[in-house]
This record gives C-alpha cells, sequence and structure tokens, in this order.
C-alpha cells in the first residue's frame, strides 16, 4: 500500500469515528476531517436534529471549524475527508471555501454530488471544482449507515 493510500485511510478512520459519535447522538452516522499539511485542522460530525439545523451536515460543521482555526473562509491547500458522498449543499460549501479535495468513502447513489446522483464539479457553472478522490473504509462507512437505518427501521 503506498503511504498516500495509508495516509487518506488513516484520516478516513478519524472520520469515522466522528460519524460512530453522530450515532450516539441519534444522528445520521457522517462524520468529516479536513486536514492542512498532514495535520487535522477541524472535524465535524453530522448534528441537524442536536442542533436544531437542517445545515448542520458533518461537512458544514468541520469547514465552519476549520475557517475559524485558519482565521480565513478559504481553506485552500486543505482535503475534506468524508465517510459518505458530499450532497449539493456540501459540495457547494466546499467549493465556495476553495477546498483542494474532497475524499469520501461510502457513495450516495440518490443525493450524492461527486458523481452518485450527480457530478455538481462537472456543472458548467462550477466556479471552482476540487479534486475527488474515493475508496478507503467505503465498506465500514457504508455498513455504518446500513446498521443504523436498519435500527431505525426496526
Amino acid at each position: 500500500m503506498s503511504h498516500a493510500v495509508t495516509t487518506d485511510r488513516h484520516f478516513m478512520q478519524l472520520a469515522l469515528v466522528q460519524a460512530s459519535l453522530a450515532i450516539t447522538e441519534g444522528e445520521v452516522p457522517v462524520g468529516a476531517v479536513v486536514v492542512k499539511n498532514g495535520e487535522i485542522i477541524a472535524s465535524g460530525r453530522n448534528a441537524p436534529i442536536r442542533l436544531n439545523d437542517p445545515t448542520a451536515h458533518a461537512e458544514i460543521l468541520a469547514l465552519r471549524a476549520a475557517g475559524a482555526a485558519l482565521g480565513n473562509y478559504r481553506l485552500d491547500d486543505c482535503t475534506v475527508f468524508v465517510t459518505l458522498e458530499p450532497c449539493p449543499m456540501c459540495m457547494a460549501a466546499i467549493s465556495h471555501a476553495r477546498i483542494a479535495r474532497v475524499v469520501y468513502a461510502a457513495p450516495d447513489v440518490r443525493a450524492g454530488a461527486c458523481g452518485g446522483a450527480f457530478d455538481l464539479n462537472r456543472a458548467a457553472w462550477h466556479h471552482y471544482a476540487p479534486l475527488i478522490d474515493t475508496g478507503p473504509c467505503e465498506a465500514e462507512a457504508a455498513a455504518l449507515l446500513q446498521d443504523f437505518f436498519r435500527m431505525r427501521r426496526d
């Protein structure tokens, strides 16, 4: 395994920790971490129910924390690791923040904006397109989501 793959897997595992914490709060298990120069500068987990905020997705909360940590709304040279393919709202925020790279674990064929349901990065009006990578921890992230929704149905 290459160093880049090992590093991506490490950061995705930390995003999975955030997703697991979301479960304990009754939230859909999605977690995110923002990394710059090999260091985590922020993390987030889904919290729309807990915060009474429909925009409180893991990515949005992580971006807000990263902006505060860096003292800048532009997050150039940062990578977002997220356990579920970002939705259109999150991809738009990622684009506005000028995130360099997005790495997601589980695809979202119903609402994913990186190619799952559609590809917002390829939209003609989309002004900034980060590099999109997939792969690390896909099975683990998908299992967390499947188990969560199975428990909710039972």
